[in-house]
């Protein structure tokens, strides 16, 4: 207790870190005003009526920071900067000029290979937003409108994507920690109140198990992601002694941490934009006027709303894609050059590509468990779901699995800037 009192007064007193959370927080008030701004057109009715039971664009809600719920003129939030990004590091498997950009060509080449990612968000977004409000035309929510109106809808909503992934680099070059994940995470903690007055007035006394159970495992989960994303594995390095003039350099030892879940979040999010997308794709061909698309549409629909299916695909996006980002993130070659020049090495293991291969070998291991904790974390909502056939327990697991990852690096991000400052 007093080690966080003592924090805190250090975040007050040291005027960078202090304007660093400040400018955050202005951040993250434009973007909850921007989110209550509406596009015009908008039958609130029909909306209320749209969202109350639909566990897909609750999802979405969540990667739209809480606009879409609103139709807001952010409706489509940082979900085509994230689709963007996942398109970019896929490319860097299939085009070796893009995997050299990424990790060979340092902080100029990571500026490029980012810049790359904004230019292809613009076009995603303008695809999304005629998609998205096409869909919620069909349904009625959306008023008749002229195809001026309609694209004016798609530019606003499209600017309005752009302008809140601007935001977000802002918070990660400004403040602290990564602005899309804080966009992502404002959303969240903006809907709790409305969660817990919906839960509150609707709470049945047959119900309170459900309720005890859902807080039991929802501390479970908590106490198990803490767990995961503190746990690492160190690998024991020792530099070796090297003697210059009079004075003897080297000959300690230290070690490499891996962490147990290098991806962090980010697998959550990827796994869930790519499993949104042909949920979109249904939901649109479904108001198509042709008996061949609309039962194909309607075969796509049932089979990605059967929880086996989905939670099944959900975890082996989540499985895959925090394998995909560890290895596009964490390179063992150049682990092993780095420890190499700087006469660091490996007891009992020779430098050089011995020393990748051998921290590959136990990176693999370890992702495996981080991995496989993952998936289970992200499916068990829907287990939950299935279980007591309560909706909000799916997006609500999501939801609090993304919060406490971001919260987790956010926490670590700041003690880092106070240890800067104390030494």
């Amino acid at each position: 207790m007093d080690n966080l009192i003592h924090k805190l007064k250090l975040i007050v007193i040291d005027a960078s870190l202090r304007n660093k959370i400040l400018f955050i927080l202005a951040a993250l008030v434009l973007f909850r005003v921007l989110a209550i701004i509406p596009i015009p057109g908008i039958n609130i009715l029909r909306l209320e009526q749209f969202f109350s039971n639909n566990q897909f664009f609750g999802l979405l809600n969540i990667f739209s920071g809480g606009g879409l719920a609103n139709l807001s003129i952010v409706m489509l939030g940082v979900a085509p900067y994230i689709t963007a990004s996942i398109i970019m590091q896929l490319m860097t498997i299939i085009h070796p000029r893009l995997k050299e950009l990424y990790h060979e060509e340092g902080g100029a080449g990571r500026k490029k290979f980012i810049q790359y990612s904004r230019l292809l968000t613009v076009p995603l977004a303008i695809v999304q937003g005629f998609g998205l409000l096409a869909l919620l035309s069909s349904q009625g929510i959306i008023e008749h409108l002229s195809l001026f109106e309609r694209l004016v809808n798609v530019i606003v909503i499209t600017a309005g994507s752009v302008l809140l992934m601007w935001v977000g680099e802002l918070i990660s070059e400004f403040g602290i920690g990564n602005g899309v994940s804080i966009i992502i995470f404002a959303g969240i903690v903006a809907s709790v109140p409305t969660t817990m007055q919906q839960l509150i007035f609707t709470f049945n006394v047959a119900q309170l198990p459900l309720y005890i159970g859902f807080s039991i495992a929802a501390l479970l989960i908590v106490s198990g992601i803490v767990f995961i994303t503190e746990a690492e594995r160190p690998i024991p390095i020792t530099y070796a002694k090297r003697i210059r003039g009079q004075r003897v350099y080297g000959g300690i030892a230290t070690y490499l941490p891996l962490r147990l879940n290098q991806a962090g979040v980010i697998p959550i999010i990827f796994a869930l934009s790519i499993l949104l997308f042909p949920q979109m794709v249904a939901n649109f061909l479904a108001n198509i006027d042709n008996s061949v698309i609309k039962a194909i549409s309607s075969f796509l629909i049932a089979v990605l709303q059967n929880p086996f299916v989905y939670s099944s695909i959900y975890f082996i996006l989540v499985f895959f894609f925090t394998y995909f980002y560890t290895a596009v993130t964490f390179d063992p070659d150049s682990i092993s050059s780095n420890l190499q020049k700087s006469g660091a090495f490996i007891p009992g293991v020779r430098p050089g590509q011995t020393t990748s291969s051998y921290i590959a070998r136990i990176l693999n291991r370890i992702t495996l468990v981080g991995a496989t904790f993952l998936g289970i974390v992200a499916v068990l909502p829907l287990i939950m779901q299935g279980i007591t056939g309560i909706a909000a327990f799916a997006i609500g697991g999501t939801a609090l699995l993304i919060a406490i990852s971001v919260v987790l690096d956010l926490v670590k991000k700041i003690d880092a800037q106070i240890s800067m400052r104390e030494y």
